[in-house]
């Protein structure tokens, strides 16, 4: 028998949806990371993370600081994250900088391999964010800058917002 309230169930469905875009919010930027590194190309991959983490990091207590990723026995592992113990965690709690292991694909791990071993690359950790409720990591495959290259980015960054400062000076007085 129909229901007569939801004649047609798949739209009920529809309506009763939200957006089904995921919800975004960003826990940890590395933005020194930005800085330091000439990034070339980016990768998102899961982590797999134990319960008091995963609260930890709700609330916001993660780190990237000081944190790379490493390939160990076909895994990618990232080291130096300082996720803090969760405040009402028991004696079961987790280890502030223990390793964790990325959640990629076998042929994307090889891939990164091989461009970290011909190309002299690093894995960088750019941010911790929730996808959802998942939690992801945005990885760069990056090569480190000299301080001429930094000191060089830093003049063509206050050249543009010179530029910009005198561009919106001039609009602001016609």
């Amino acid at each position: 028998m129909p229901n007569p309230i939801h004649p047609n169930k798949q739209a009920a469905k529809k309506v009763d949806k939200k957006d089904d875009k995921p919800f975004f919010k960003t826990v940890a930027d590395n933005r020194r990371a930005r800085h330091d590194y000439e990034i070339i190309d980016t990768l998102e991959a899961g982590i797999s993370l134990v319960g008091t983490e995963v609260k930890a990091i709700r609330g916001g207590k993660a780190n990237l600081a000081d944190a790379f990723v490493k390939v160990e026995d076909g895994d990618l592992y990232l080291y130096n994250c300082h996720i803090s113990p969760y405040d009402f965690g028991n004696r079961n709690n987790h280890e502030p900088l223990r390793k964790r292991r990325l959640l990629v694909h076998k042929k994307q791990i090889l891939k990164l391999k091989s461009n970290m071993q011909e190309k002299g690359l690093a894995l960088i950790p750019l941010k911790l964010y929730f996808k959802g409720h998942l939690v992801k990591v945005d990885l760069a495959l990056a090569k480190g800058r000299k301080m001429y290259d930094k000191r060089e980015n830093i003049a063509k960054k206050e050249v543009k917002r010179d530029l910009d400062r005198v561009t919106k000076a001039r609009n602001n007085s016609n």
